[in-house]
Parts: C-alpha cells; sequence; structure tokens
C-alpha cells in the first residue's frame, strides 16, 4: 500500500509530493497527461507581487518551484523598488515548456515518487475516512491518505461567448465524477471561474509601435541554492502597449456575446484579474487600458497579451487584438476562454489542511479557491508537510500570519473563506515589513531543517549568515568616521547634507539616500551586495520593524490562547448569534484565529476568554 495518492500533478501537487517524499512517504501522482505536469496555461511567469515572496519562502522550505523558476526564466525583474521595502518582489518571465519540463524531471528524479497517467474517478471513504481512490484505468488504489490539488480541472467547463463545453485547460479532459464523489461524502463544492487571454505569433506583432520592458540588470533569484542564471545580456526583454478607442467601442458593442454578460457564467471571476471586458465595464472612465506582450518559450513563436482575459467569439477576438497598438496584423495561435470548475469550500478545511469531515484527506491549490501558480505552490508544501506530520502521529505544522506570507493566505481561506478566486496580496499582510524578499530564508529555515526539508549544511549556512549580518550592525555602530572630503563629497553626490562632526556609520545609514554598498566601498567594509541591501532595510526601517514586532508578539499571545476543538458554541452563553454560527462552522484553535473570523467581535473574545478560564479552573 502506497502511503499517498495525490490527485493532480500541478504546482500544488508536486510541491506536495516532493514534500511527502523528504519526509520518506511513498507517493502517488495523478496526472492527466504526463507532458503536462506543472503546467502553465495562463500566464507565463512565476512571482510578482506577494507572490514572488511566496516562492522565497516555499525555497526556504525546500520546495521545487523556485529552482526550476530560476532555471527556466527568461528574464528576471525584481518590481516595486520605488515602494517600501515590504512590498518588492522578484518575477520572472519563464520559458512555459522547459518549466513543465524540467519539472517533470526533478519529479521523476525522486524514488519515492510514481508519477500515473490516469483520472480519479471516485474517494474511497470507510468510516469517515479515506482509504483509496478509484481510478478510470487502473481501478481502486489503496493509501493512508489522498491529497487532492485538482487545480481547474474538477467539472471544469470552457466558455465562448454563449457556448460551453466541458473540458479542462486547453482542451485536456476534466473530472466530473470526482465531483460527484466529493458532494456524496458531503463536502460543499462551489463554482469559479477565471480565464486566459489569446496567444499571438511573435513574428507577426510590430514591437516597433510598443514601449521595451527590461528586467533588472542584477543577480537575483528565488532560490538561495541557485548560482547561475540566464546572463542580463540574453535575457528577453517584454513589451508594452495599450488599448485604443476603437478597443473599446468593439468591446462595448459586443458585450452580450461575453460569457460573463450572456448568462452562461455561472462561477465568480477573479476580482484582481478580470476579464478586458470587466475592465472596460468596470472603470468606464478610463480611456485606455495597458497591455503586456510576454514571450511564451523559446521553443514557440508565440506572445502571451497579459491583461486580455476575454469569453467573447473568435471573430470578435480577432477584431480586438487587430485593434490594439502594434498588433494591427497579429495572427492567432491560440484564441481566449474563460473557465469554470468547481472548488471545495475552504471552511469545510482544517488550518493544517486536512477536512473537517473525511480524515486524512488534504486540500492544497485552487480546489481551495486560490488563483495562482505561487499561492497553488505555497498550499502544495504546507498539504505534504502536515500530511507527513498526521501519518506519522504528530502535530500539525502551522505558520503564523507574522511569520510567512503562507500562513497569511491559509488563515485567510481557513477562518475568512472566499467566495472568488482568492489572490495574494501585500495589503492582506498586516506584517509584511517582517515577511520581506530577502529574509524568507532566516523566517522559515529552522522549521524546515527540524523538519527534514533541507540539509544541515544549508541549515548551518542561513545562521552563519545572520551571525554576521548581527555581526556587522556590531562594526557599523562602532565605526566612527570624522567630517573629511571623502564622505562630505559623497553625501554632497547623492543630494545629502554635509557632516560637521563625526558620527557612526549606523547613525548616517539612517539617512534616506545613504546606502550601505557605498559605505562598503568607501571604508573597505567587506560586508558584500547582499548583506548590504539586507543590512540596509533593516537599519533604515529599524523603527517601523521594531514597531510591528511588538504588535505580532501581542498577537501570538493572543494564539496561544488556546480553545477546545470539541466546545458546542450554541452553548456559550452570552456570545452573540452570528458568532456561535460563526465560530461553529470555522472551529478555530485559538482566540487569535477566531479574532481574525468576520463577524466575530471584542465582546465576543472576551467571552471566550472567561469560558476558557472557567473550563479551566473547573477542571483543576
Amino acid at each position: 500500500m502506497t502511503d499517498v495518492v495525490i490527485i493532480g500533478a500541478g504546482h500544488a501537487g508536486c510541491e506536495a509530493a516532493y514534500a511527502l517524499a523528504k519526509r520518506g512517504k511513498s507517493v502517488k501522482l495523478l496526472v492527466i497527461d504526463k507532458e503536462h505536469v506543472a503546467k502553465m496555461p495562463c500566464n507565463p511567469s512565476i512571482g510578482g507581487p506577494a507572490k514572488g515572496i511566496v516562492v522565497r519562502e516555499i525555497d526556504a522550505l525546500g520546495g521545487l518551484m523556485p529552482k526550476i523558476a530560476d532555471k527556466t526564466a527568461l528574464q528576471f525583474k525584481m518590481l516595486n523598488t520605488t515602494k517600501g521595502p515590504g512590498v518588492w518582489s522578484l518575477r520572472t518571465q519563464n520559458d512555459k515548456l522547459a518549466y513543465s519540463k524540467e519539472m517533470r524531471k526533478a519529479i521523476e528524479g525522486v524514488p519515492k515518487i510514481e508519477l500515473i497517467e490516469d483520472i480519479a474517478e471516485e474517494l474511497i471513504v470507510e468510516d469517515h475516512k479515506v482509504v483509496g481512490v478509484h481510478l478510470e484505468k487502473s481501478g481502486d488504489i489503496y493509501c493512508k491518505a489522498v491529497i487532492l490539488t485538482t487545480g481547474t480541472y474538477l467539472d471544469s467547463s470552457i466558455l465562448v461567448s454563449k457556448n460551453v463545453t466541458k473540458m479542462g485547460p486547453d482542451g485536456d479532459r476534466t473530472t466530473s465524477k470526482l465531483s460527484v464523489s466529493l458532494r456524496k461524502e458531503g463536502l460543499r463544492l462551489f463554482r469559479l471561474k477565471t480565464g486566459t487571454p489569446p496567444r499571438i505569433k511573435t513574428s507577426s506583432i510590430d514591437f516597433s509601435k510598443t514601449k521595451e520592458e527590461k528586467g533588472t540588470d542584477e543577480f537575483i533569484t528565488f532560490s538561495d541554492e541557485t548560482k547561475e542564471i540566464k546572463p542580463y545580456s540574453e535575457q528577453l526583454p517584454c513589451y508594452l502597449t495599450y488599448t485604443t478607442k476603437e478597443t473599446l467601442d468593439i468591446i462595448n458593442e459586443n458585450l452580450s456575446l461575453s460569457s460573463m454578460y450572456s448568462g452562461v457564467v455561472k462561477g465568480v471571476g477573479p476580482r484582481y484579474c478580470p476579464s478586458i471586458e470587466d475592465k472596460v465595464v468596470r472603470f468606464a472612465d478610463k480611456d485606455r487600458h495597458q497591455i503586456f506582450l510576454e514571450p511564451e518559450s523559446l521553443d514557440l513563436d508565440t506572445t502571451y497579451i497579459q491583461g486580455f482575459s476575454t469569453s467573447m467569439p473568435y471573430d470578435v477576438q480577432e477584431k480586438m487584438v487587430h485593434s490594439l497598438i502594434g498588433l494591427e496584423n497579429a495572427v492567432f495561435d491560440k484564441y481566449a476562454y474563460a473557465i469554470e470548475y468547481d472548488a471545495v469550500d475552504p471552511l469545510d478545511v482544517k488550518i493544517d489542511l486536512e477536512s473537517k469531515y473525511i480524515e486524512n484527506l488534504f486540500f492544497a491549490g485552487q480546489i481551495l479557491g486560490t488563483s495562482g501558480y505561487e499561492e497553488a505552490a505555497g498550499l502544495g508544501v504546507m498539504a505534504g508537510i502536515n500530511c507527513a506530520l498526521k501519518l506519522d502521529g504528530e502535530g500539525p505544522f502551522i505558520l503564523r500570519r507574522d511569520e510567512a506570507y503562507i500562513g497569511v493566505m491559509i488563515d485567510d481561506l481557513i477562518y475568512k473563506g472566499t467566495k472568488e478566486p482568492y489572490r495574494l496580496l501585500t495589503s492582506r499582510a498586516e506584517y509584511r515589513l517582517l515577511l520581506r524578499h530577502d529574509n524568507a530564508d532566516q523566517r522559515l529555515s529552522r522549521y524546515a531543517y527540524e523538519l527534514g526539508l533541507i540539509s544541515k549544511e544549508r541549515y548551518e549556512n542561513v545562521k552563519a549568515k545572520i551571525a554576521k549580518l548581527k555581526d556587522d550592525k556590531e562594526r557599523l555602530k562602532a565605526y566612527k568616521i570624522a567630517p573629511d572630503a571623502k564622505i562630505n563629497n559623497y553625501l554632497e553626490k547623492i543630494g545629502e547634507t554635509s557632516l560637521n562632526s563625526g558620527v557612526d556609520l549606523y547613525s548616517l545609514l539612517k539617512r534616506p539616500k545613504v546606502h550601505l554598498r557605498d559605505l562598503d566601498e568607501l571604508y573597505d567594509l567587506n560586508i558584500g551586495e547582499k548583506l548590504s541591501k539586507q543590512n540596509d532595510i533593516e537599519i533604515k526601517y529599524e523603527g517601523y520593524i521594531d514597531k510591528a514586532k511588538k504588535e505580532a508578539n501581542r498577537m501570538v499571545k493572543l494564539e496561544k490562547m488556546r480553545l477546545d476543538p470539541d466546545i458546542d458554541y450554541t452553548k456559550v452563553d452570552n456570545l452573540s448569534l452570528e458568532a456561535r454560527q460563526k465560530l461553529n462552522e470555522a472551529r478555530p484553535l485559538t482566540i487569535g484565529q477566531a479574532s481574525r473570523i468576520s463577524g466575530i467581535n471584542p465582546s465576543d473574545l472576551q467571552v471566550l476568554a472567561i469560558y476558557m478560564k472557567e473550563k479551566r479552573d473547573a477542571n483543576k
């Protein structure tokens, strides 16, 4: 008997399988087509605001996505660098064919993982515990646990105008029978919608009419273990263009033909990644919209039209695309479509991603209502870890909101739920200055090492980095300089006031325009580029970081105030009716978790604290 069956070999399934294998578990990873492992059916990129930091966290936890994203990147770009460091995020433009190929190679290179081409039709459940899966070709497979990572393939339908076709992304098969099985077991499913834009023959685009968008000319990576990337001179550019008045007119004239407005759409679409027709309706005051042209692969003559998702009929799509600047003569490689699919209500799932109602059934990715490759991969890592811990009889691994964006995401999904595809945003993280791109390894490597996900050597390297950062700060505090020509010439050059008296370098770095990389060169400090950047951030934003840590510590106290998992909240006196309903549904484990459930008021939290105290006193 295999330990775990994972249904779906997308970004969530691959990460879950890899984490399980590192924990010594045998895995059967199901995929409809082996050529589609970790497929990129939508945008050929990894990272972006908040998402890029999730990929860094996956790296700290020993995952695969960061390494493969680095290896197959066509362009590296650090976003939001004109803003505060809490929102800096790396984004790579990736070769989608190479990414899928490299992920499959990595997965098949792990002895504990068996990749199987088959379709799951039904869960085998006994006494509210999953014990196996019935497959279309292979019949019954028995196992100790199942992880569902079905992405957008669960009873999915492709929508183009008023036409609805039962199939998965890019014409793949869908898994309708599995939805029936899940409902039979009492799971609540709901419909979600997303979409994808047209792909255009790159050779048919007039890029001279567009604006070139290059990457960042630095050695920046998702994985700390990456030693080599595509040289900046060989990286491919993206291009920026715009809709025109003609584009908007075509869309407005044909709105009734869009799936969104024709009445065939049942699911809720992504608020933060809407179709172009939805943008035109919602932002009617705008006379144009940005459109990015992104390369898909070195082996394909295709360009992805970022920001131009649509479900219009094919002839209307052609008119729309030909109205864009630079795409007047564009040749279609693939038309756009919308897709609807089933997802499981995340309120039916525990904080460790196990079902509340079926033991040893875990979930990760878009089946839980998320919207991107990165969110899916982050959930996959956590589902794999917690599934392994459950099988080993150990307690769950939970990340707090002040520890990781992954923790923010899971906390949001499990205690707030979602009715639309959930997308991580920096604004969702109240401690985003603590959850930066540069410090993911410092936040999570200890956990990863203790869980057996990274080597001792890698963990020792992280500890050495932490020690050096601390030592460098002490050296900067002790390094006193006089107001001489060397420093004042530098200050004058960058637009800062000259020194009139001596100062230590630590204090000097509090100035906005003074950077440690410059002082490193001026005074031969031997700190290095990466650590200079991190110390720059931590010194300049020291007050804000300290404040965030204090606020996080206050929340940690609430997280330590445990709630009994078997409380019947309908019998807790003085709780509001809404609180009783929401608490019985969400089943929080701590008062901190209860505080983040919508509809729970401070007075309800006080009642819970008193109730638990009285219960503890009665048991003494």
